[in-house]
């Protein structure tokens, strides 16, 4: 998922459509984390050109203090046939919103760049979760040579990611070199689209290590595998998906040098998730270790933190 700014700068999260929420609180939702949802759908990559023609996509400027990067627009009721919801698990999870944590992480990682910490040049990038994709977007106006969008339904990439991809290089590039038609822009980056499940989406995603053995197994880490950079905003609300989450990442980091970089609430009232619920998970396993480079505390919701992570 990816928080929007309306005219106050504050949205309210609403879990279910009003029609789905009885539904779901008598099947005791918001009580256990023992869920009955429906399967996952198909883990698919989209191609740019399946790009929605059916759905409205209006943009409107988001400022970062001097870069410009564009938001897209879509209606969660002509996409999903829902209205009034933020998330219906195991069939749309809200990526057609954008999440104040997908503002936090662009900030942060374009801090991080500016002081030195980060560079995306020639990189290989994965966002997981993307939405908008607008922290991979500046990952590829920054210079990394692959960037791979992740999000649950293919349905929000083919309406919101791909054309809100397309939309922001074009207004900060050559209009004519880097509409996304194919795999690659006409700046060189390779421009790729995946949809489906965290716990099944590492079959699809091209650069993974096969398995958490390889970790250590191999006394030279193989360079061609693992994306540099992993990025992800608003990801871990949901503590169902926490332990999938996190091995996912483990087969998607670059071995030694691989970090990810992620934004989130340090807790979701009423879905149990959070930022120290899934730094209890990685602090479990022991391979990661946590550093936090931001903290954003408003007023405007609960704490939300940015952390980066990276290989001991």
């Amino acid at each position: 998922m990816a928080a929007n700014s309306e005219k106050s700068g504050l949205e309210t999260f609403r879990l279910f459509s009003t029609s789905d929420e009885k539904i779901q609180l008598s099947l005791g939702f918001l009580d256990s984390s023992e869920t009955h949802l429906p399967p996952p759908p198909p883990c698919v990559e989209v191609l740019p050109s399946e790009v929605s023609s059916s759905v409205k996509y209006t943009v409107e400027p988001v400022n970062f203090g001097g870069l410009t990067l564009l938001k897209g627009r879509v209606s969660t009721q002509d996409v999903f046939r829902l209205s009034n919801s933020d998330l219906v698990p195991g069939k749309y999870e809200g990526g057609l919103k954008l999440w104040e944590g997908s503002l936090d992480l662009v900030k942060a990682i374009r801090s991080e760049v500016q002081d030195g910490q980060l560079s995306f040049t020639g990189k290989r990038v994965l966002e997981l979760g993307c939405g908008h994709g607008l922290p991979g977007v500046f990952a590829c106006l920054k210079g990394a040579a692959v960037i791979h969008f992740q999000d649950f339904n293919a349905e929000v990439l083919q309406s919101l990611t791909i054309p809100n991809v397309n939309a922001n290089l074009i207004k900060n590039t050559q209009p004519s070199a880097t509409n996304v038609t194919e795999r690659n822009t006409g700046t060189g980056t390779e421009v790729r689209f995946f949809a489906g499940d965290w716990s099944e989406i590492h079959h699809l995603l091209p650069l993974v290590y096969d398995n958490k053995k390889d970790l250590n197994g191999h006394p030279e880490p193989n360079p061609s595998l693992g994306y540099d950079v992993v990025l992800m905003a608003e990801t871990v609300y949901s503590i169902s998906t926490l332990q999938n989450l996190y091995e996912l990442i483990i087969k998607c980091m670059n071995r030694p040098h691989g970090v990810v970089y992620m934004a989130a609430k340090k807790h979701y009232f009423g879905v149990g998730g959070g930022t120290r619920r899934f730094l209890s998970v990685v602090e479990k396993d022991g391979i990661l270790a946590a550093n936090l480079v931001a903290e954003v505390a408003d007023g405007s919701s609960n704490v939300r933190e940015v952390w980066k992570l990276s290989l001991k």
